[in-house]
């Protein structure tokens, strides 16, 4: 694990993307957290944070310059509630492959003025009743949701449905449940506190190994299971099998 310092952030590559856009590569570090991004100055329009240990989207300054974030493939179940004061002009964020829970957990990026793309494949979000309706109507810029294209016709039904009596009722269910998720609170343990606990770090890393290679949804969603509850019910083995103890 490595921490996010100003000397990793300068040492690490910074180059042009295919977009033509700068963009800093602090991929593949381990870093538990973001923070000390004062010091990229605000140079660079995308930032990839892919294959790391972040827990919390947060920790940015101000930095208006950036419109990317690249975050596949980390721990991250919670997104900062000011996010939108920091990151104005974020247009996409790529949070294949986290732990977001709860529909209501998206709230704080419904803030996000220009967000015009999200991903949220194969995070536990994305398997819940009404979810992409529910992205569509909460999030009327959005252009593309897991790199599909939000139709007019779609989010039109969306809007009818969550206006009616029906969608109130669901979308306040929705909104009570991200409360009671919110982490923090005296004597509450959150789903990654729980697993540090529980299980040790070469057992969490086998299991994320295992959900990159997951060739089907219910596989990835029992792996995330494993991981959020830190609870190993077997042995990981060789492809994709885990081998379920009685």
């Amino acid at each position: 694990m490595v921490k996010l310092t100003p000397d990793l952030i300068n040492q690490s590559m910074q180059y042009m993307n295919p977009c033509r856009d700068r963009e800093l590569d602090l991929r593949g570090y381990k870093i538990p957290q973001i923070e000390n991004m004062g010091a990229t100055l605000d140079q660079f329009d995308t930032i990839d944070f892919s294959d790391n240990d972040i827990r919390k989207l947060d920790g940015f300054p101000r930095l208006p310059r950036l419109k990317c974030l690249l975050l596949n493939n980390n721990r991250i179940v919670r997104i900062g509630e000011n996010l939108h004061e920091s990151l104005p002009n974020l247009q996409n964020v790529i949070l294949t492959g986290n732990n977001i829970q709860e529909l209501g957990d998206l709230e704080p990026l419904t803030k996000l003025p220009n967000l015009e793309m999200l991903s949220l494949l194969t995070n536990p979000v994305s398997t819940k009743q009404h979810y992409r309706e529910y992205v569509a109507f909460r999030f009327p810029s959005l252009r593309l949701l897991d790199f599909r294209k939000i139709k007019q016709k779609e989010r039109e039904a969306a809007s009818t449905f969550f206006k009616s009596k029906k969608g109130k009722e669901i979308h306040k269910e929705i909104m009570r449940k991200a409360k009671q998720a919110i982490p923090g609170a005296a004597g509450v343990t959150t789903p990654e506190k729980q697993a540090v606990q529980n299980a040790t770090p070469a057992d969490i890393q086998k299991i994320r190994e295992a959900i990159k290679r997951a060739t089907n949804l219910h596989e990835v969603e029992r792996l995330t299971r494993m991981l959020q509850s830190g609870q190993i019910t077997g042995d990981i083995v060789n492809g994709n099998n885990v081998m379920e103890t009685e």
